[in-house]
């Protein structure tokens, strides 16, 4: 593998794109006419407009996105993470035009996309799945019926789609009735399908996810996990690894939960079994992510591993460069999603950065998109960087991690760093007693 054409953006594309050079592997950037001052363009070995600032006429344009890379002769795609990373028709057509995908197999990627599917898969795998139904739902009766079986509070969710967007908490069938039609048309409008189902809510959970990673001579391993369940709007804000709060016991079983369910689908390459997790520690498949996700720096950090590097040595063939028993686990990392936000609000703030310094001192990881001059535009994710924190203690990371915010000047947009120093000085929060409730419950 020679050439790789990178079909994203921002950090990610940055963070590809150092991998290919330390591998020597030219890259191919496409960018947007908003982008075309971002470090990632002048990063890649050549840089290619895709179009007009809007995604849907830029970094989702399969077509041209398939132009650009027959023209340049390119060798793989890494799609990185959104976008068009779990679309299977896009996965399809690089690997129908003889380029290699730096992915899953699109037949993967179409069925852990649909929730449903996906939920029947592990059922009949064994896999334990949060309490609701396997069909979608057509009527509003039929969703309240259930509901009274499954019992309040409740999850309406989209099939095709995840994330805040994607789904409504119910506490009653009041607001079941109201929120069914308005759920069907936001999923259509946004996932391509109206297709709804309903999940039992549990209530004061974790969010775990578990790294998977497999290869095409039947290999598969876990990479241990992580802890996503400081939240906001079913977003994840902060991500940590390992979880202050599973026991070594549960810790055990939902990693081999995790491989059982990447076996279930012969996985290959880099994803993400994501598990909710009750008080009393039992836990349920929520879904299976196929693609890096935002927060493999934490599990980078722990392992001292590149996942990337991983990725592209499956993607041309190879092994997994280690196996399980030499897989290990080092001290405590910390990841916080930095977003150009409005800190009262919590909406995008998007404007020029006229000022950024941080320092990246010893167990301090800055992946960002941006530097000083460049402008975060309202047309895609307001993403500034993501902060890793590492140390042999949960307690160093959150000393570097705290020190790191309260020195840190950006200026010129507003971020979310006095929330990130707010919940740093929260007592529960340093004791590692949160759920994914956690900031909800503190209204903010």
């Amino acid at each position: 593998m020679q050439k790789i054409l990178v079909a994203n953006r921002g950090e990610i594309a940055l963070r590809i794109i150092r991998t290919c050079k330390e591998l020597g592997i030219e890259t191919v950037a496409i960018y947007s006419e908003a982008d075309q001052e971002l470090p990632f363009v002048k990063a890649a070995t050549k840089a290619v407009c895709v179009g007009e600032p809007p995604v849907n006429k830029s970094y989702l344009q399969i077509e041209k996105i398939l132009e650009i890379a027959k023209i340049e002769q390119v060798d793989g795609v890494h799609p990185g993470y959104g976008f068009l990373s779990e679309n299977a028709a896009f996965a399809k057509r690089v690997i129908k035009e003889g380029i290699s995908f730096i992915g899953p197999k699109p037949e993967t990627i179409k069925k852990m996309g649909d929730k449903i599917v996906s939920r029947t898969i592990m059922e009949q795998a064994g896999v334990p799945v949060v309490p609701g139904n396997s069909q979608g739902m057509k009527t509003v009766e039929e969703a309240c019926k259930l509901a009274e079986v499954i019992q309040y509070p409740v999850m309406l969710k989209a099939s095709s789609g995840g994330g805040g967007i994607g789904m409504v908490f119910c506490e009653n069938e009041q607001a079941l009735i109201k929120s069914f039609t308005s759920t069907k048309t936001r999923a259509l409008t946004y996932f391509g399908s109206d297709e709804v189902f309903l999940e039992k809510f549990i209530d004061n959970a974790r969010h775990i996810e578990v790294q998977i990673f497999g290869d095409n001579h039947g290999n598969i391993v876990h990479l241990f996990e992580r802890d996503c369940s400081i939240q906001r709007r079913h977003q994840k804000i902060i991500e940590e690894s390992p979880s202050p709060f599973l026991s070594n016991e549960t810790r055990k079983k939902i990693y081999e939960t995790a491989l059982k369910a990447a076996k279930a689908v012969d996985y290959t390459n880099a994803g993400t079994i994501e598990f909710i997790v009750d008080r009393e520690e039992n836990y349920y498949f929520l879904e299976m992510n196929t693609r890096l996700q935002v927060e493999h720096p934490v599990t980078e950090m722990i392992t001292g591993l590149d996942l990337v590097k991983w990725q592209i040595l499956v993607s041309r063939g190879e092994k997994l460069p280690l196996l399980q028993t030499e897989i290990q686990s080092f001290g405590h990392s910390m990841e916080f999603r930095l977003y150009a936000e409005d800190p009262i609000r919590f909406l995008p703030s998007p404007g020029k950065i006229t000022k950024l310094e941080w320092k990246q001192t010893e167990g301090v990881r800055i992946d960002s998109g941006y530097e000083k001059g460049n402008t975060v535009t309202p047309f895609y994710d307001p993403m500034v960087a993501k902060c890793i924190f590492h140390g042999e203690t949960r307690e160093i990371v959150l000393a570097r991690a705290e020190y790191f915010f309260s020195q840190m000047k950006l200026e010129g947009i507003k971020t979310n760093v006095p929330l990130f120093l707010d919940i740093l000085s929260i007592p529960e929060f340093r004791a590692g007693q949160y759920t994914t409730s956690f900031l909800a419950n503190r209204k903010v």
